[in-house]
């Protein structure tokens, strides 16, 4: 048992692990470096059930479905994270950013599956949301009706998936390995109950985005996800800053991905905390340094009972930004995380 839970706290945290403007990125040398390039297979995974519930926490037993993988690539050039593609013929479970699966190698019951946050934009579409007023008897209707069936879509699923010695397997799979994949679990992040209307009297205008490490999946998944209702500067939408640490440039996934994010309405902040260490890109940091909860500190929230957040990464940049978050006065049911 003891080693069980160990692997599944290890799998967790490579699977969730969980400003003054963009200007330091953009002053930041970051050398490109050849990523190696993806090795495709076809996938095909069996038939799901016409539905299944979404699950909190880290949810039931998994219902399995086989599946290869279509690609697996070197994120980053020191190669501490790769990058996996699944295709699945049904992605209509995956509504919410910050959902995950578990995956294990097809039929094998001796390896512990990684549980893994899916980085894509969400491929399902979340039912819409229903007044206060009506929510009671909707609830009692649906309870009634029972669920209602559901066409399976093809979907393609991107995984940030960071190298430890307990997930070797999956970091180093071979085109042609065969891949079981569970139900999507979880709940994700809840944006729209926390950030949309006026449940804290005062409407999000700014939402802030912390990440270390891996944990940029689940993050990646909310911008691309346009659930945040966030648009460039002077259009009329949210605001929002993304604040991101790693231990170097090389360990830094993403880096071509920034440009885009900063189009859709994110001031990209990346943050090194060992900026002296040498990288084997070349690479020469000139950007923001120390760690993520420094760089909040050091910017505060201008707009605090404004502002809105989503968190992931590490247990201590969690707790101190959180903490920072709320000494600021922003809501505390506004600083969301997805667990």
């Amino acid at each position: 048992m003891k080693l069980l839970i160990a692997a599944l706290l290890t799998s967790a945290a490579s699977a969730f692990a969980p400003p003054s403007s963009s200007v330091a990125y953009r002053q930041s040398t970051v050398l490109e470096v050849p990523i190696a390039k993806s090795n495709t297979l076809n996938y095909n995974v069996a038939s799901r059930n016409n539905y299944r519930p979404l699950f909190m926490g880290w949810g039931p037993d998994p219902i399995w479905s086989a599946g290869a993988v279509e690609s697996n690539i070197q994120a980053c050039p020191s190669g501490l994270c790769v990058s996996l593609k699944l295709n699945v013929d049904d992605g209509t479970e995956f509504m919410y950013p910050g959902q995950y699966v578990q995956v294990k190698p097809s039929g094998d019951t001796d390896v512990n599956p990684v549980f893994l946050a899916i980085a894509s934009a969400p491929t399902g579409t979340p039912p819409k949301p229903t007044p206060p007023s009506k929510k009671k008897a909707k609830e009692e209707a649906d309870s009634a009706a029972g669920p209602e069936p559901s066409t399976p879509e093809p979907a393609t699923w991107e995984f940030l998936i960071k190298k430890t010695d307990n997930n070797d397997w999956i970091t180093n799979i071979k085109p042609g390995q065969t891949v079981d994949v569970s139900q999507v679990m979880g709940g994700g992040f809840p944006i729209q109950d926390n950030l949309d209307g006026f449940k804290y009297d005062f409407p999000t205008q700014n939402v802030l985005l912390f990440a270390t490490g891996s944990g940029i999946a689940p993050i990646r998944s909310a911008i691309e996800s346009k659930q945040l209702n966030i648009s460039p500067a002077g259009s009329g939408g949210r605001s929002c800053t993304l604040y991101y640490g790693v231990k170097t440039p090389d360990d830094m996934p993403y880096v071509s991905k920034f440009a885009q994010w900063e189009e859709l309405g994110v001031q990209v902040v990346p943050v090194i905390s060992q900026p002296d260490l040498p990288c084997e890109s070349g690479a020469v940091w000139k950007g923001r340094t120390g760690y993520v909860q420094n760089a909040l500190e050091e910017d505060g929230v201008p707009i605090p009972r404004n502002s809105g957040a989503l968190l992931c990464g590490v247990k201590g940049m969690c707790e101190s930004v959180k903490s920072e978050l709320l000494e600021s006065g922003v809501f505390e049911g506004r600083v969301l995380f997805n667990f």
